[in-house]
């Protein structure tokens, strides 16, 4: 059975001078190029953040309803989620803006009036980490295709989003589809759970699904829409979902980034008679209200019917 790549992107194993960064990269691009995803090993987050974060998830989730849908949001999945009858057991929080510490603040007063600041400071030590991975293999996606200088205008133009997800469990050993088929509309999205264990799944090229045994030191690092009209259509973001049985509930947290204030454009080195230009350029935010309200969920291809050429 086919399973995605793991790779090795911790900081203290790479140097961008090094035989084995150049071999990361390529393993990176490959692994992109051909699942629109890879299991990371990254030592960004340590053991002690790792329990942090899982320990504030479990804090804000357990919150009183009436308290939890006060966190709403115009952005498509985004803001409070949950008691869907779609995704009956699933349930979802987002932080906006999780990088600045307006954002993070104002989400914390919404949920705990009176302050909260272990929760503030590991959500946001917690997404620091994460926007760190994104920005390390992004780098060595734009090395490895020469457009750099198209890749750097998004860093100080790149919004992240921070999620706090929960999958009730089905009390029963027959699968139930904890969350639809979808691609993201993201940019980069990048996914970490809090145990061993399977649960997400990815639908290859072929048309099957890949089972991800994710550990608790792994992190999917997977193209959203965004990325795939970036690379003109070389790293297609892959459908996945959610299968959930057993008894135990499954905890995950995403960060997922959007880019504003510029355009999404293929570089032009990213374009030839191989690999004709695929999408127009577009705003990634225009994309993500299409998204929430034009129903685009009933599209088989919502940014090919979006913005395909």
């Amino acid at each position: 059975m086919a399973s995605l790549p793991v790779i090795n992107v911790s900081v203290k194993d790479l140097n961008s001078n090094s035989s084995s960064w150049a071999k990361t990269c390529d393993e990176v691009v490959r692994a992109l190029e051909e699942y629109g995803c890879f299991i990371a090993v990254y030592d960004g987050v340590s053991s002690q953040l790792h329990d942090a974060i899982f320990a504030a998830s479990q804090q804000v989730l357990d919150l009183p309803y009436e308290v939890k849908i006060l966190n709403t949001s115009d952005g498509a999945g985004h803001g409070y989620f949950g008691q869907s009858p779609k995704n009956p057991g699933f349930e979802r929080l987002t932080i906006e803006k999780a990088t600045t510490k307006e954002g993070v603040e104002a989400f914390t007063k919404l949920m705990w009036p009176s302050g909260n600041d272990t929760f503030s400071e590991t959500a946001s030590t917690f997404v620091h980490a994460v926007a760190q991975l994104e920005e390390i293999v992004m780098k060595m996606v734009a090395k490895s295709y020469g457009v750099e200088q198209h890749y750097e205008p998004f860093l100080g133009s790149t919004d992240y989003i921070l999620k706090f997800n929960k999958y009730e469990s089905p009390k029963t050993d027959e699968p139930r589809l904890g969350l639809f088929p979808h691609t993201d509309k993201s940019f980069i999205t990048i996914l970490h759970q809090k145990e061993q264990g399977k649960g997400l799944e990815i639908k290859t090229k072929d048309q099957k699904w890949v089972e991800v045994d994710l550990s608790p030191s792994g992190f999917v690092f997977m193209a959203g829409d965004a990325c795939t009209a970036w690379t003109n259509g070389r790293m297609e973001a892959p459908v996945h979902r959610v299968m959930m049985e057993g008894k135990k509930d499954r905890f995950s947290m995403v960060v997922s980034s959007y880019i504003r204030d510029l355009e999404i454009q293929a570089p032009q080195e990213l374009v030839d008679e191989e690999h004709p230009m695929q999408y127009k350029p577009f705003e990634h935010y225009k994309y993500i209200d299409f998204h929430t309200y034009q129903n685009s969920r009933k599209l088989r291809n919502p940014l090919k019917h979006y913005c395909g050429v």
